[in-house]
């Protein structure tokens, strides 16, 4: 009986080292300055009719977002940086075959936008060019809010 008496304690335990700790994930979001964590934004929209579900991840020097259209499917992925030397910003897909412009595009604007690498999962229809510019403006949206954008030089 002892036994079964300290294994839900044991569980509680266990949860309670697990918990996340949402002081320091809100000090992050609001900008501290501490670019050493992980911060991970999900959120949903409703776009031209469409449910759209996105998840950013910030890490130190790169975003990893993913874009799913009416479905939690993974999409194709591509990676997107600046290159040397003159700050071009070369794309390549990953997983799902042959890139499109669909997913390539979305990535190259990012990184333009925000100066990072970005990591980018799509899964949006190709046949649907005002889908994709929408759906782009809101993770631009959501990414200005965030803080992750470099800021405009007059």
């Amino acid at each position: 009986m002892a036994e079964e008496a300290s294994s839900p304690d044991q569980l509680a335990n266990s949860v309670r080292a697990l918990k996340f700790n949402e002081s320091s994930t809100q000090e992050n979001a609001a900008g501290s300055g501490d670019c050493s964590g992980v911060e991970i934004t999900c959120f949903s929209d409703l776009v031209n009719d469409v449910a759209v579900h996105f998840q950013i991840i910030r890490l130190p020097n790169q975003i990893y977002a993913w874009i799913g259209c009416n479905s939690a499917k993974f999409g194709h992925v591509y990676a997107a940086a600046t290159t040397w030397p003159n700050n071009t910003v070369s794309v390549t897909s990953i997983l799902g075959g042959v890139s499109d412009n669909t997913g390539s595009g979305i990535a190259r604007r990012i990184v333009l936008k925000t100066g990072l690498n970005v990591i980018l999962a799509c899964n949006i229809p190709k046949n649907s060019p005002l889908l994709e510019a929408d759906v782009e403006k809101k993770l631009v949206e959501k990414l200005i809010g965030l803080g992750y954008t470099r800021p405009k030089y007059l």
